[in-house]
């Protein structure tokens, strides 16, 4: 008598082939990580397979793309150009690799959680709304139909930007003392810790202090940028209670947040808002400073606006 196939198989072996697509594009500093297997990520497997089982697009929330760097030795300027172009033309085309594995395909939420921190990282609200909106627009322009952008406004409407960071933070951010506890205990989360205190360090354009004052403060900082962070991640679990839960930031093997890269970068933590995008004389697309892209191409406009940079 031939053996029957159970009935969890195919949307199991459906998920895992979804999981090991995103898995080419797994942003980690775990050594080992190219030969993980769908298996060592359950959190994203029994998420996506329950999709799969109901035959519903497979969907993914994404914490990011907040606003641009203060910086202008780092980026063009504070609205998106080519790197964000690029980034979500990408996610884009992602969902729609899904969908020739799994016909219903899948649709991401963009959260872009500047409004969350722009008062801890230095960047006008009006600056952060600007971007989100030209996001909107870019995302509408280019057809990229199966992205959206979900932002505080969504949630809290008209309310002052103040207020509204202070709901989040008062309602949902971790305590300082247990979230500092967790940095000094786990290897993980010291190295968020660091690699954002790096990028406050880093963005601080304007400092007339020493350098030892600086780094004091943005440690300080940093630990408001995670607790906000948490308290968003907190939010965005409320609103999308489903969703696999995508990380532009790297994230161990297991972890229930899943790290994915968006471009070519020379590290695990550049993004497109901390950088300006190459082209590099082949075609190829990579991530630099605007001071070291600078160095290196000549500046390229569109839209009537800095876009990014070309190798010769």
């Amino acid at each position: 008598m031939p053996l029957t196939t159970a009935p969890d198989t195919l949307p199991t072996s459906t998920g895992a082939a979804i999981l090991n697509l995103l898995l080419t594009h797994h942003r980690t500093t775990d050594q080992g990580h190219d030969r993980a297997r769908a298996e060592a990520f359950p959190h994203q497997l029994r998420r996506i397979t329950a999709f799969v089982r109901e035959g519903a697009p497979v969907a993914l929330t994404l914490p990011g793309f907040p606003c641009k760097s203060p910086n202008p030795a780092k980026v063009l300027g504070h609205l998106p150009d080519m790197g964000e172009r690029l980034s979500l033309t990408f996610l884009d085309t992602l969902c729609t690799e899904i969908g020739r594995i799994y016909p219903p395909g899948a649709r991401m939420v963009i959260c872009s959680d500047g409004h969350v921190f722009g008062d801890l990282i230095g960047v006008p609200d009006e600056h952060i709304d600007a971007y989100a909106d030209e996001l909107r627009l870019l995302i509408s322009r280019w057809g990229l139909e199966r992205l959206s952008v979900f932002d505080l406004r969504d949630l809290l409407g008209d309310l002052p930007h103040h207020a509204k960071r202070a709901h989040v933070h008062d309602h949902h951010a971790p305590a300082l003392d247990a979230l500092r506890a967790e940095t000094r205990a786990d290897g993980h989360a010291l190295a968020l810790y660091r690699g954002i205190t790096r990028f406050l360090v880093e963005d601080t354009a304007d400092w007339t202090g020493t350098r030892s004052a600086l780094q004091r403060a943005c440690r300080q900082r940093a630990y408001g940028v995670i607790q906000r962070s948490r308290a968003w991640g907190d939010l965005i679990a409320e609103h999308h209670p489903r969703a696999v839960r995508l990380s532009i930031h790297p994230q161990p093997v297991g972890a229930p947040k899943f790290g994915i890269s968006l471009l070519d970068a020379p590290d695990a933590w550049t993004t497109p808002w901390h950088s300006a995008a190459l082209r590099r004389p082949d075609g190829t697309w990579t991530l630099a400073p605007r001071s070291e892209a600078a160095r290196l191409g000549r500046l390229a406009h569109r839209d009537g606006r800095p876009s990014h940079f070309e190798q010769d």
